[in-house]
C-alpha cells in the first residue's frame, strides 16, 4: 500500500476560537488527503467522496506547527475505495480516520474500477480489517 504526503502549515486563519487548528479546515485537508490517496490509483475525475468514517484528534494542533498527512487506500471493493488518513505534528500522530471513496462514471453511477489492494503487513491487515467493518 503506497502512502502519500500532504502537508500544512497551519496559520491563525486556521485556527478556531480557541487557537487550535479549526476541525473543519482539518476535514478538508483529510478528505483531501484521501482523494489524492484514490486518485494515484484510478482517474481522479472518477471519485466522489461518500463517507467520513471519523477524524479523531488526539492532540491539539496550533499555528506555526506544520501538519503532514498521510493516506493510502486500505481496501477496493468493486466500486469503493477506503482511504486510511492519519495525520503527524512533530512526528506524533493527532489524528487519524478513514474514508470511503466510489468510483463514479460521467452520469454520477457506480461503476467498477477494476483494481486489488492488498495488505502486506500486520498494520496493513489491520487497517484493511477495519474498513471492512465500515462497510456494514
Amino acid at each position: 500500500m503506497q502512502i502519500y504526503h500532504l502537508h500544512h502549515l497551519v496559520k491563525n486563519s486556521d485556527l478556531n476560537h480557541h487557537g487550535t487548528l479549526f476541525a473543519g479546515r482539518t476535514a478538508e485537508w483529510f478528505v483531501e488527503a484521501g482523494f489524492i490517496a484514490a486518485a494515484r490509483l484510478t482517474n481522479p475525475e472518477n471519485i466522489v467522496c461518500l463517507n467520513v468514517h471519523g477524524m479523531k484528534f488526539t492532540k491539539p494542533v496550533r499555528s506555526g506547527e506544520i501538519l503532514c498527512l498521510e493516506s493510502r487506500i486500505v481496501l477496493a471493493g468493486s466500486s469503493s475505495l477506503i482511504a486510511h488518513v492519519q495525520a503527524l505534528c512533530n512526528e506524533k500522530v493527532v489524528l487519524n480516520g478513514f474514508i470511503t471513496f466510489i468510483h463514479v462514471d460521467k452520469m454520477g453511477k457506480p461503476t467498477p474500477h477494476n483494481l486489488n489492494v492488498e495488505a502486506n503487513t500486520d498494520e496493513e491487515r489491520s487497517m484493511q480489517d477495519t474498513a471492512r467493518h465500515l462497510r456494514k
